[in-house]
């Protein structure tokens, strides 16, 4: 990780320049940047807006920015938003990539925007419906925010797994039930793999009921993992989905646009108890001698770079 300067250039017609106020890092996705572990067959897939650079790293990235529109039309001066864009202090952006932030929404918590979207995105295609059993394994950022909103569905028992036990006082401030991987029972209608582990997938395979729906929501990188598709697994007729933020369900995609997706992520943001997901700030000056650090501590959950 190295910071570096480059030149901005002149702002066109259509464009804005943002002063970046806070960046996200996603730490699963970040550290596999860094480590160099994206397939080449998903290289062009995995360039985020902003992007410079090519697969494996160095490459400028990240994709969770929260500015405020220094130069731009009247109307649109001086408001704070979120922005697909990597790390970087200054940048101009057309205005159609920008998302203007609720009035109640502060713009340090902002930075959950991107995993927040992405939870919806898992939410939609798990097709959770009212009552139903829902088990959601790994409490990192992502995994503990499916599970916050599975749990505003009216009747579902949501409980959400992870192996360190540490992560139990995240689910209790966001009133979750949680429970370690050893102490897991019974049967769950939806089953939600978050962990990028191949044990925790081969755990909802074994806890899902009849005909029950397990949807691997974790990335793998170029790793290749094993499952046991035998069993009772046909038998039980199960139905195990992927889901990846990059692309709205058939099912509402005649509806839903990028854009409505994402303001309908701001404004669940606006619950104060999500704080508790930014599991720490460093300044953006002192970025590149902590990124690696950042990213190898299994403490972190979502770092967040401060910019003044």
């Amino acid at each position: 990780m190295q910071l570096q300067h480059q030149a901005l250039g002149e702002r066109q017609s259509g464009q804005l320049m943002i002063r970046n106020m806070f960046s996200g890092v996603s730490r699963g996705t970040e550290r596999l940047v860094l480590e160099g572990l994206v397939p080449e067959s998903e290289r062009e897939r995995m360039r985020g807006p902003g992007m410079e650079g090519s697969f494996p790293f160095p490459v400028k990235y990240g994709y969770a920015s929260v500015g405020r529109i220094e130069d731009g039309p009247p109307e649109l001066r001086d408001r704070a938003v979120f922005v697909l864009h990597p790390h970087q202090d200054l940048f101009i952006v057309s205005e159609e990539q920008i998302n203007l932030l609720p009035d109640a929404l502060p713009p340090r918590r902002a930075v959950l925007a991107a995993n927040m979207e992405t939870a919806l995105n898992i939410i939609w295609d798990a097709g959770i419906l009212p009552g139903d059993r829902v088990v959601v394994f790994g409490a990192g950022v992502v995994g503990t925010l499916v599970a916050y909103l599975s749990n505003g569905i009216a009747g579902t028992e949501t409980l959400l797994v992870d192996s360190n036990p540490d992560r139990s006082a995240l689910a209790a401030e966001l009133g979750l039930a949680f429970s370690n991987p050893g102490d897991l029972s019974g049967e769950f209608d939806v089953l939600i793999n978050a962990t990028a582990s191949a044990n925790a997938l081969e755990a909802a395979i074994a806890h899902a009921g009849m005909e029950a729906r397990i949807v691997e929501a974790s990335w793998y990188g170029d790793r290749s993992v094993k499952i046991p598709l035998g069993g009772a697994f046909h038998a039980r007729r199960l139905s195990l989905i992927s889901s990846q933020v990059g692309t709205i369900p058939p099912n509402r995609a005649s509806r839903w646009s990028y854009k409505r997706r994402m303001a309908k992520a701001l404004e669940l943001l606006v619950d104060t108890r999500l704080d508790a997901l930014i599991s720490g700030e460093t300044a953006f000056s002192e970025l590149e001698a902590a990124y690696p650090r950042i990213l190898s501590s299994p403490d972190t959950l979502c770092h967040r770079i401060r910019y003044s």
